[in-house]
């Protein structure tokens, strides 16, 4: 590190030895390599297709009320940090990298189709209100006025201006594309093992033998983050890969002077199975998504279409009609928490930004200045505190085991 150096510092490109080498180059690694190199350290990343991962089949909404669940309202905090963040973070990286990341503020309209789904709507509503977050409650009718392709069955819905959506195939090109001006160095290979010396992490060894050392190693790899060799059993990322299969299919154009096909992000919970429509200002509709326990397949299945498209057309009759252009399935990093893991590990030089399950392109903003901070001043800013990789050591879990039940964090 070099803890002379200030964000008007210029860049400089890494060598072999870099202040910090990030282990995995999807939007994660990238945002944490390009606010690193802000701030005027040295970085690598090592990836073998730089820019890939979960965001090329991530639907890239930026949903911090309507992906509020029970029992995640300090994840909210976060998540609320983050999207707040949005409109500076799109203005700066659109700057840097010369590219446009697909950000819209067309507003969430979350609905229910049936008399369960409208009964769980309003507890979900409840506990958004009492979160303090902005939603709107809406009949029916007032969702098909909003929406006219919507099903006439449509019972209900929550209208939540203040969920956005962002491409996530541009923010990787344009991530990686400002990390370039910026002096990253990539080094377009798999990290094999983390390396160790004297008691701190002190980089990777790549496939061929090849030692790459650094400063201070982030591991930012995924749902692959806990499958790096070497790195010691108390400190291994406790992140599985969780499968979510996606169509894209291609939007009519709006007929003169009448409205789009979808003017908002649609999400609803069909027969138990949550289901969104995200229309892109590309004219893409981007439809998902599963969620399966099923290892490491990214296999796209029959069954996995058919439920995707059943349950839209019950959202969105028409959809039926469009013409499809894509299915695809990703694995999303998945935490015992559901939250991410950011911050130093208890093997010193070794940090963690990962398992960021269906939050990632939200998370991404705060996850970069998080990281930047702590790799250039040593320090974790207090919003990312509860979220570090220690609340899952052994010696934690047993403290929160038996901790009296009035003193259990909310």
């Amino acid at each position: 590190m070099h803890p002379s150096a200030t964000p008007s510092d210029p860049p400089r490109p890494a060598d072999r030895h870099p202040d910090v080498l990030v282990v995995g180059g999807g939007i994660i690694g990238l945002v944490t390599a390009w606010r690193a190199a802000g701030r005027g350290l040295r970085v690598a990343v090592a990836d073998p297709a730089p820019g890939g991962g979960a965001a090329q089949v991530a639907a890239g909404m930026l949903a911090a009320v309507t992906e509020l669940h029970y029992g995640e309202e300090t994840l909210l905090g976060l998540n609320l940090a983050s999207a707040q963040r949005y409109p500076e973070f799109t203005r700066e990286l659109e700057a840097a990298s010369g590219q446009r990341i697909g950000y819209r503020r067309s507003g969430t309209l979350q609905v229910a189709l049936d008399a369960d789904d409208r009964a769980h709507l309003r507890e979900l509503h409840t506990l958004q209100v009492r979160c303090g977050l902005d939603s709107q409650w809406l009949t029916g009718r007032e969702c098909r006025r909003l929406e006219p392709t919507l099903a006439p069955g449509v019972r209900g819905g929550l209208r939540v201006d203040g969920d956005h959506q962002v491409d996530p195939r541009r923010l990787a090109g344009a991530l990686l594309a400002a990390c370039e001006r910026t002096g990253v160095v990539f080094h377009r290979t798999r990290a094999e093992r983390l390396t160790t010396a004297g008691g701190r992490a002190s980089g990777v060894e790549l496939p061929d033998g090849t030692r790459l050392s650094a400063g201070q190693v982030v591991l930012a790899g995924g749902s692959l983050s806990g499958r790096l060799e070497g790195v010691p059993e108390a400190v291994r990322p406790p992140v599985r890969p969780v499968k979510g299969q996606v169509l894209r299919l291609r939007l009519p154009d709006p007929p003169p002077g009448g409205p789009p096909f979808l003017s908002r992000t649609v999400r609803a919970v069909v027969r138990g199975n949550p289901v969104y429509l995200v229309p892109r200002e590309s004219g893409e509709l981007v439809l998902g998504a599963t969620t399966e326990e099923l290892g490491w397949d990214t296999t796209v299945t029959a069954g996995g279409v058919y439920e995707l498209l059943r349950d839209a057309h019950e959202l969105v009759p028409g959809l039926t009609e469009l013409p499809l252009t894509e299915s695809l399935a990703g694995l999303r990093p998945g935490s015992p928490d559901n939250a991410p893991l950011l911050g130093p590990t208890a093997l010193p030089g070794l940090h963690l930004a990962t398992g960021h399950f269906r939050n990632g392109v939200l998370l991404t903003p705060v996850t970069g200045d998080v990281m930047a901070e702590l790799l250039s001043t040593g320090t974790v800013p207090e919003a990312a505190r509860p979220f570090s990789p220690a609340r899952f050591s052994p010696d934690v879990q047993e403290e929160q085991r038996t901790r009296a039940p009035e003193e259990q964090p909310v």
